[in-house]
């Protein structure tokens, strides 16, 4: 599932953006379904341009209501009615998408026979001082398992003295979802956490969901600025 919505705050429109000839939206269907790894690729937006850009590069459009706060409301939506085991969200200003990640990701579920884990998502390593404190970079932190304790907006862990030196994990917007928690975060209301920091994922983590976070080396360009766009442009071949 691929949540598209057209009035992104920062960067509005930006999905129907030209990058190397198609919108980045298109693009990104097309990475999706270029991996191989899925039943049924959909993109799940409230927007007519983009369901028409959409359809008309030979992909599925399933329409969604406007009101919709996050990518993962929007997807639970959709999925709601459809016999649905794993849903895997790829955000739709993710161009670069590919299988190596995505792989992974759904290794997770294949290695939870007791299906304890409720999402999985992706990270990577980050060491460039300026994005670690870029608040459109999210970060995460972990336990010793590799699950989800915390993310923000902030430089997460602080860097309290030289030594030791923090390692610094960037949250990459591509979730792996058991349908059952998605439902779960469809009914249950925002708390203060999400609502200060602007990021969905922790409104798993204050309901004592548990998120399985899986390191790839794969950075790619998320298109959340015009800056991004540019940065895409120079490096799609």
């Amino acid at each position: 599932m691929i949540p598209a919505r057209y009035a992104a705050s920062r960067f509005p429109g930006k999905l129907m953006k030209d990058l190397a000839g198609k919108p980045v939206i298109v693009r990104t269907y097309e990475a999706a379904v270029k991996t191989g790894l899925f039943d049924a690729v959909l993109v799940v937006t409230d927007s007519e341009e983009i369901a028409r850009a959409v359809r008309s590069a030979g992909g599925e459009v399933l329409m969604s209501r406007e009101d919709h706060q996050t990518g993962s409301d929007r997807i639970a939506e959709a999925v709601a009615d459809l016999e649905v085991d794993i849903v895997v969200n790829v955000q739709g200003d993710e161009p670069f998408t590919e299988g190596e990640s995505l792989e992974k990701l759904l290794g997770v579920f294949r290695d939870d026979p007791r299906e304890e884990i409720d999402l999985a998502s992706l990270m990577t390593k980050i060491t460039d001082a300026d994005q670690i404190r870029d608040p459109n970079t999210v970060k995460v932190i972990t336990d010793t398992h590799g699950f989800a304790l915390y993310f923000s907006r902030a430089p997460i862990p602080f860097q309290r003295a030289e030594t030791p030196r923090a390692t610094y994990f960037k949250h990459k917007g591509v979730y792996a979802f058991r349908k059952r928690a998605l439902l779960d975060f469809r009914r249950l209301p925002m708390l203060p956490l999400e609502a200060v920091e602007k990021i969905e994922a922790i409104r798993f983590l204050e309901y004592g969901k548990k998120i399985k976070m899986v390191q790839t080396r794969v950075t790619g360009i998320e298109i959340d600025t015009p800056e991004d766009l540019e940065k895409a442009k120079k490096v799609w071949t």
